[in-house]
């Protein structure tokens, strides 16, 4: 029966819960037991009557309030209890009341997030399909030390942020809730009151694991349902595979803009799992590197101002998808890794930036926090539960979707605290250097733990300093990286591509410079995406001379990469030599394969890339010097190099001839007598070339370049060639 409350001031409590400033709605809300009786309390802003399911006991309303509030007999045992009425609208509605279940996040995996050692924190934090006391819903838990009030906000409660109020647990800064009721698909955020400024903001989940296709940016509860994996072979495989000693030529793809269907619209995971693996399988690469696609709100940032640490960009489909996309690659034994970037985030307000209305992620202080040239900000790599964050995002690509790596981006501008800053825009650390000694740990805590937790991946580091020892274990002082990027190499080497033939041999040390250092780190040689964008053009639209003499300059740069110390790295579209700037907002330049040239551009790319995988002279030694040796690299008037690639079992002769002259009866020195074979000659026809070669030739006994045998040659121009004993 309904017993209408007599008017009477409101206690503070009820008050705040009104007015949603309540920093603990569970001590007002729920089933609370006193002097041998049960009062159930509920704020139903939206309810017009309410009553117990089974109990026959309705709700009384507090006079010109949505609290409802009834008492029963210390009796009433009901483990849970279900909430029954008509809203305003007139509709009906029944649930589980959130505020008669205790919590949910235990205080061990509030004690290690805390330590910044939890590195499955993503399976707690978020939003989870659980079943509590054999009742289905959703639990939410975000960490905001700084708010006076969290709510879960959604259609289920109108975007209202006085229906779910969280619990606060203590000095862990976190803040939890189980709603009954909720099932996958259902959109949230979390509405947060900063307690000193009494600032509201909405904020996307920071471990969403999927969200709305942008613009919007609501947060989506996954589906949990276990995905069949087929790829267990190529798993228990990787832990145990020699990288280190076996070829790696990596595909580098932004896969909104690799291809489109008819109507310009992205394609999903799926199709471009069938279509993208078709192809780089006939190209001959061995890994797919992905451009982030990691949640992201603009598609002109490529995914690099990244808000969704956990989740697979909706552009392309559901995370399953994507889980697809990676098993479908791993039956074709193609190997994925994805570009991640932990070195900053974007200033976008319904994400990261000042979370609970502080400087939360990011540093108060712009000197340390904000990234001056990209407008971005910078993690504070020194509080634990943020390093626990990014640690955990790395784990969990590697983990839930069985990523073979990561590159992680922008790593120089971590490690230094005046990187691209002017005098006085910067703060020292603690010894008055300019070392991030904070970020430093963290990049040894994210080798040491994804080395640990899953052997047999690999973390590359996109680094364009000297810095020591970034490939080099953490015991001995390295950062403990798989391998780095050369951009030093590239730089060279894409400068002296753009010098016109007649002057390279003024430039003849920027070939050759790269061998000084090319075995201090584990190098990646890169031509990436970041060499094709920005008014820089393509890399066909680099080199110099006339139609032919510009493609025969690029089958010539990639036959030196290819042949050169160092895993590969090729950005889409550079492979058939597209004449266009990347363009993000459009796929490649197709069309291209319809003339001969570009077609010769992508034949000699597959074949150096089958030539690559086939010779282990090529790869077994691609980080020792044992498996380098130059012949000559002193020829600057003709701008010609020389060198052998050696292996245990193999010896491979490379001339390359940086000028359009053909060289005829030109000398070099061999290790061995007999008669070498051609196995490669970037000239030939079938690229696109003039067919200038040797075919066969046989050693002659006579002294040169320090070798006591030497081959009398022919060099095509503006080409490379191959031979073998």
């Amino acid at each position: 029966m309904d017993k209408q409350a007599t008017k009477k001031p409101l206690n503070s409590n009820l008050l705040q819960i009104i007015a949603a400033t309540h920093h603990d709605p569970f001590s007002v809300l729920g089933r609370h037991i006193k002097n041998n009786k049960t009062t159930i309390t509920a704020f139903l802003p939206y309810a017009e009557s309410v009553h117990i399911v089974g109990q026959g006991e309705a709700l009384s309303r507090i006079p010109d309030t949505d609290f409802f509030e009834c008492e029963l007999s210390a009796t009433f045992s009901a483990q849970h209890y279900q909430l029954e009425g008509i809203d305003k609208e007139g509709k009906s509605f029944k649930f589980y009341d959130p505020y008669d279940f205790g919590t949910q996040l235990p205080a061990f995996d509030q004690h290690l997030f805390g330590e910044g050692k939890h590195w499955h924190i993503y399976e707690k934090l978020g939003a989870h399909l659980r079943t509590v006391d054999d009742i289905n819903g959703v639990h939410f838990a975000v960490w905001a030390p700084n708010a006076q009030r969290v709510s879960v906000i959604g259609e289920f409660n109108r975007w209202d942020g006085r229906c779910h109020p969280m619990r606060n647990l203590g000095g862990s800064g976190l803040w939890e809730i189980f709603i009954p009721d909720l099932s996958s698909g259902c959109l949230y955020k979390f509405e947060i009151l900063n307690r000193s400024s009494q600032q509201i903001s909405v904020k996307t989940d920071p471990y969403g694991q999927q969200f709305e296709f942008r613009p919007q940016t609501a947060s989506i509860v996954k589906e949990e349902k276990a995905y069949p994996w087929q790829d267990g072979s190529w798993m228990a495989r990787r832990a145990n595979y020699d990288w280190l000693h076996q070829p790696m030529s990596i595909y580098e793809v932004h896969l909104g803009s690799w291809r489109r269907d008819v109507r310009g619209n992205f394609l999903n995971y799926r199709e471009l799992a069938v279509q993208l693996v078709s192809y780089v399988k006939e190209l001959g690469f061995t890994h797919i590197e992905l451009l982030p696609i990691t949640e992201h709100p603009l598609d002109v940032s490529w995914g690099y101002q990244t808000t969704g640490y956990f989740a697979p960009s909706s552009r392309h489909g559901t995370p399953d998808d994507f889980r697809f996309f990676v098993d479908y690659c791993h039956q074709q034994h193609i190997g994925i890794i994805l570009d991640w970037v932990p070195a900053h985030f974007p200033k976008d307000s319904f994400a990261l930036a000042r979370f609970d209305g502080s400087a939360l992620y990011e540093h108060e202080d712009p000197r340390k926090g904000e990234h001056r040239d990209w407008g971005t900000l910078i993690y504070n790599y020194g509080r634990n539960e943020v390093k626990n964050f990014l640690l955990s995002s790395a784990i969990f690509w590697l983990e839930e979707f069985h990523l073979d790596g990561l590159r992680v981006d922008a790593v120089a501008s971590m490690l230094y605290l005046d990187y691209s800053r002017e005098e006085g825009d910067w703060i020292p650390n603690q010894y008055g250097g300019n070392e991030n000694l904070e970020a430093i740990d963290f990049l040894r805590d994210l080798n040491s733990v994804t080395h640990d937790q899953h052997p047999g991946t690999v973390i590359m580091a996109e680094e364009s300093t000297s810095w020591p020892q970034v490939t080099r274990p953490t015991w001995t002082g390295g950062l403990g990286f798989s391998m780095k990027w050369n951009m030093g190499w590239m730089h060279d080497i894409l400068a002296y591509m753009k010098q016109d033939p007649v002057h390279r041999t003024h430039h003849h040390d920027q070939l050759t410079f790269g061998m000084l250092y090319a075995f201090s780190e584990n190098f990646v040689l890169p031509f990436s995406h970041d060499e094709v964008v920005h008014g820089k053009g393509s890399l066909l639209s680099k080199m110099p001379g006339d139609e032919w003499q510009r493609f025969a300059n690029l089958r010539l740069l990639y036959s030196f990469m290819f042949t050169y110390p160092g895993k590969k790295l090729l950005f889409m579209g550079c492979e058939f030599g597209q004449g266009t700037e990347w363009n993000v907002n459009r796929e490649l330049d197709w069309y291209v394969l319809d003339y001969p040239l570009h077609q010769g551009m992508k034949a000699l790319v597959r074949d150096l890339n089958k030539l690559y995988a086939k010779h282990g002279a090529l790869f077994q030694y691609d980080f020792d010097h044992h498996g380098f040796e130059w012949i000559d690299c002193h020829d600057v008037q003709q701008s010609v190099i020389s060198y052998r690639r050696k292996s245990k079992n193999e010896d491979l002769i490379i001339i390359l001839n940086f000028t359009p002259v053909p060289r005829e009866f030109y000398r070099i020195g061999v290790p061995k007598a007999g008669s070498y074979t051609e196995i490669f000659n970037s000239d030939s026809s079938y690229y696109g070339g003039g067919d200038v070669g040797n075919g066969v030739c046989i050693s002659e006994p006579v002294p040169w370049m320090n070798q006591k045998h030497s081959l009398n040659l022919t060099l095509p121009p503006l080409a490379a060639l191959i031979l073998k004993l």
